[in-house]
């Protein structure tokens, strides 16, 4: 098959391959996933070779069926435009520029124009937590939470008042996952509890289940994995149907897995890949506060890494890279890309090759835009894997020696 087909077909043609199943074998499992009666099995595999050659696009029905086979979610598969604005200038949305905001601020003169510019400024933030560095993006973040905070001061309506502190909930919480990103850790715990204070006082559930995840992230980083089924758990109460639900449902399969429980890690993978499924598509992709697709796939691959599953973590790595990578080569979002990289170096290794496990631990520790704790803890991973097999040969020892470096505690990436 040439390289030019769409990529749902490529897709799905490696998920398949990835099983070891024939196509027949897929049509079988794709059967058991489907609510309705499907057509006999001759029909369905010459379908199957449609879909997988891309000459025919599967259609609404069957793409959640192709989807749950797999066990992901329909537009992880097959993706839907969503908006990538993170960049945009606030001028462009709100017609407000971000001194004409400081400047009604100062003023005192804070109406539902100046609340609207706020918001879009927010999410701006929101969005480039990706990609811009983790100093840059503190020092903008902090100085945006003192100016909402300081706004608290002001004659308020009650509405008006629950916004702005809503606003900042939302800043302090992407502040404290910039900190922890930059090794920060005293400091984004205590960032972290100001976001769930804020959330208990304008009762927002949202804000209160991330300031919750973000406690099971740093639990999951520094190896303690009840503490994050115990973050998860008390997350989950609160979510309820709301995006940050399928991330605690990931944190706990991720914790799950790391523990060696493959059926408990399979049910929060699929608690979280059920209710993904049935929420609307994101209207901005990039914002770290939102659930997409694609970030399912990337919980999915590392929780099949820690369970040894290589050729399904190295299609959902692979996979990872390809949808976090502009067509003009760009990383749009480098973690996840250093973290796919890791879960390749990863399969290498368990499969005899140093060099290849050794390049791509390296070319993961190299990007500009890192979370040093979650980068250290699946770097580790792999040298856990490389020490043990390949521990006296000299490119062993090398990437050995630089990890070592990067985990010093005054050690900035």
């Amino acid at each position: 098959m040439s390289d030019d087909r769409p990529a749902w077909a490529r897709r799905i043609a490696a998920e398949r391959q990835a099983r070891g199943w024939s196509q027949a074998q897929a049509v079988n499992a794709l059967r058991a996933h489907s609510t309705k009666e499907l057509p006999e099995q001759a029909n369905l595999v010459r379908a199957w070779k449609r879909w997988e050659s891309g000459e025919i696009k599967p259609s609404d029905f069957y793409q959640p069926v192709i989807a749950a086979t797999f066990g992901t979610v329909t537009h992880a598969i097959f993706p839907k435009a969503g908006r990538r604005d993170g960049n945009a200038e606030i001028a462009t949305v709100s017609g407000m520029e971000t001194l004409d905001i400081l400047g009604r601020m100062q003023a005192s003169d804070v109406d539902a124009a100046t609340l609207e510019a706020l918001q879009i400024t927010v999410d701006r933030l929101c969005s480039e937590y990706a990609f811009m560095p983790s100093a840059q993006l503190a020092v903008e973040g902090r100085e945006w939470l003192s100016r909402v905070a300081s706004l608290r001061s002001e004659r308020l309506t009650l509405s008006q008042h629950r916004e702005v502190l809503t606003l900042a909930g939302w800043l302090a919480l992407l502040v404290g996952c910039v900190e922890y990103d930059m090794g920060l850790r005293h400091e984004a715990e205590a960032t972290r509890k100001a976001a769930l204070s804020i959330g208990l006082e304008t009762d927002h559930a949202e804000i209160r289940g991330w300031a919750h995840e973000m406690r099971a992230w740093f639990a999951l980083t520094t190896g303690d994995q009840r503490g994050v089924l115990a973050a998860a758990k008390s997350g989950s109460e609160i979510a309820g149907n709301r995006g940050v639900a399928v991330q605690l449902a990931a944190q706990e399969a991720k914790a799950w897995a790391r523990l060696g429980d493959r059926r408990q890690t399979e049910v929060a993978l699929d608690r979280g890949r059920r209710l993904l499924e049935g929420m609307e598509h994101p209207e901005n992709l990039d914002n770290h506060f939102v659930v997409d697709p694609a970030k399912f796939d990337f919980y999915v691959m590392d929780c099949y890494r820690m369970l040894g599953e290589n050729r399904l973590a190295q299609t959902l790595a692979e996979e990872v890279i390809s949808s976090s990578t502009d067509y003009d080569g760009t990383e749009r979002s480098p973690m996840r890309i250093a973290e796919a990289r890791i879960t390749l170096g990863v399969v290498a290794a368990r499969e005899g090759d140093l060099g290849q496990a050794v390049n791509y631990g390296e070319l993961a520790l190299r990007g500009d835009r890192q979370s040093l704790p979650s980068l250290l803890m699946v770097s580790r991973e792999l040298a856990t894997i490389v020490h043990k097999q390949y521990g006296d040969e000299e490119p062993a020892k090398l990437y050995l020696g630089h990890l070592n470096q990067l985990s010093r505690p005054d050690a900035q990436l």
